[in-house]
């Protein structure tokens, strides 16, 4: 079980908010600005790719409501 989990932990892609080139890039794939990603990053205090686009999903769609 603990080879498992590890294994699913090692699959999580991590944006390095701190490294100025992964923080541009990750904004430029995801749409947004520098500023919006490490907001984002801040209101879920969470690094995982999936978890900020999930956020930033809801965000773009409580804004058009």
């Amino acid at each position: 079980m603990i080879h498992q989990e590890t294994w699913i932990r090692s699959n999580t892609e991590l944006i390095d908010i701190a490294d100025e080139k992964d923080r541009n890039y990750w904004a430029a794939r995801l749409g947004v600005s520098s500023e919006r990603l490490k907001s984002a990053v801040r209101a879920i205090r969470n690094l995982e790719l999936t978890k900020i686009k999930e956020y930033l999903n809801t965000l773009n769609a409580s804004s058009i409501s």
